[in-house]
């Protein structure tokens, strides 16, 4: 099933030809952008020369610290009376990265979330709940509209007040939810508190995004909720969500290449890599008016799927996104991603649905101390046994990180829950 068979299963020649005459005009309207002048002489591109898909990478890459330095509006490259929307991610250092959108863009993102959805299964009959926050976060709006645009009643509950959550579930029979993989978990968690087996509920499909996870745990949430889970890929600098989406194969996301080019590059380098290496994921957005965007460093980890898939799309897949270059954290001298812990944990049974990383300073030594909530019916809790248990945690996890870690075993719900993106992860090491 698709929404544009058209698009979804057209042949590589014509999908290249399609996104060269679409970068070329992206490129011809970024020039009316007070950032992109400045940007391409500065660098001496001259947009001219760039007549092949090849010679994309004769352009400088764009990052963070451009939309921040272009802040508020320096990279728009439409009149302000053509935009009517713009969505921000949160700024750590005072300036948010604002993104800006004209109706075109809307509608068209509208469309690629519908193109979305319908890979996994989804139809106008289903009845979708968005668990996630709404407002300057593009996750919230951008599923409400696709999922609007392809028929589908749609539960705007936002995050948190899980009670409601559950009522609104059962009242209106949602068949697929919208969450963060954090809330996900706490979620089944209330529910079950609440007499209701998660099996019973019409829950049939969830969007899982926002934050990080693993095959792990969306095994886990599988199996909680007895529904499939699909991977979803977006960020705000490519509009949001909508980017890329698992197919009902659950065997890579499809990148939708007639809006982005992808290119997976050595973060340390900067080259380009071939089909199948891992490297950072860079994308450029093609068709976006209000704000075109050339090459950016996601900073996001992963591969491009060479094989093609078995649903007929011949757009290419992204592997599940193994971590951010700046989420890596180093622990004597050893790379540990995040990601690699959350694997470990979320496969021993006896570990329940929340952990927290905390980073330590000792004397000249750091320290991992990994936090670790435990599923309250999978062990009778006397002093062996928790022993035993906290002793086969500390092995599993060090035999992935090669780093000895200090495990605590906690009680159901001591630690803080997610209703929004997860903080997994507390640097309480002094700084350098």
């Amino acid at each position: 099933m698709y929404w544009n068979q058209d698009l979804e299963t057209i042949d590589r020649p014509a999908l290249e030809r399609l996104q060269l005459s679409r970068l070329r005009a992206a490129l011809e309207r970024s020039v009316r952008a007070p950032f992109y002048r400045t940007f391409f002489e500065t660098h001496r591109v001259d947009i001219d020369t760039i007549t092949t898909l090849e010679h994309l990478r004769d352009l400088p890459f764009t990052t963070k610290a451009d939309l921040r330095t272009s802040y508020p509006d320096g990279m728009m490259a439409v009149p302000r009376r053509d935009v009517v929307r713009l969505h921000a991610s949160s700024g750590t250092t005072g300036k948010s990265t604002v993104i800006f959108y004209t109706q075109k863009d809307i509608s068209e993102w509208a469309d690629l979330i519908a193109r979305s959805m319908v890979a996994t299964g989804a139809t106008p009959d289903d009845v979708f709940q968005n668990m996630m926050g709404y407002g300057l976060f593009t996750g919230g709006l951008g599923l409400h509209y696709g999922a609007e645009r392809l028929g589908c009643l749609v539960i705007p509950s936002s995050s948190g007040n899980s009670l409601k959550q559950l009522q609104l579930m059962q009242d209106f029979q949602a068949t697929i939810m919208h969450i963060t993989p954090s809330y996900a978990l706490h979620l089944v968690e209330i529910i079950k508190e609440n007499g209701v087996d998660p099996h019973d509920l019409t829950v049939k499909k969830a969007y899982l995004g926002a934050e990080p996870y693993t095959e792990a745990t969306r095994k886990k949430l599988e199996e909680l909720w007895g529904m499939d889970a699909y991977n979803s890929y977006g960020l705000s600098e490519m509009n949001g969500p909508g980017v890329s989406f698992e197919c009902v194969h659950k065997n890579g996301m499809h990148v939708w290449e007639d809006f982005y080019i992808i290119e997976i590059i050595d973060p340390d380098t900067g080259a380009v890599l071939p089909d199948g290496a891992e490297g950072e994921l860079v994308l450029t957005h093609v068709n976006r008016e209000a704000m075109p965007m050339f090459r950016y460093r996601t900073r996001d980890l992963t591969r491009i799927i060479p094989e093609p898939c078995p649903c007929g799309r011949t757009h290419r897949r992204i592997e599940r996104i193994k971590g951010r270059t700046d989420d890596m954290f180093i622990i004597g001298g050893v790379n540990i991603f995040p990601s690699q812990i959350e694997a470990v944990l979320m496969a021993i049974p006896e570990v329940g649905n929340n952990y927290q990383i905390v980073l330590e300073r000792d004397g000249s030594l750091d320290k991992v101390h990994v936090k670790v909530e435990l599923y309250s019916k999978m062990f009778h809790g006397d002093m062996k046994e928790l022993q035993t248990l906290r002793k086969k945690i500390t092995e599993i996890v060090r035999s992935t990180i090669i780093v000895n870690p200090v495990i605590e075993l906690m009680e159901p719900g001591s630690l803080p829950p997610s209703q929004g993106k997860a903080v997994r992860v507390i640097d309480n090491r002094e700084q350098r």
